[in-house]
């Protein structure tokens, strides 16, 4: 999954919350291969574990869940 993938589903994803002007930061994780920190103003970072093979609805549940427990 690239960077542009996760970019795509994360603000998809934060569209369901009402947030569509989002300034997104993805970044991969130093030293932690397959995982992202994305960066959203107003919210503490999430972190999303993914890879080859990993679904987009697997990327957004993640998203979701986090967001969730932070808001």
């Amino acid at each position: 999954m690239t960077q542009q993938d996760l970019e795509r589903i994360a603000r998809a994803t934060l569209k369901e919350f009402g947030i569509t002007a989002a300034e997104l930061t993805i970044v991969p994780v130093a030293g932690q291969p397959g995982q992202w920190r994305i960066e959203i103003p107003g919210v503490h970072g999430i972190k999303i574990k993914c890879g080859e093979g990993s679904s987009p609805q697997w990327v957004r549940e993640q998203i979701f869940e986090q967001y969730l427990a932070q808001s």
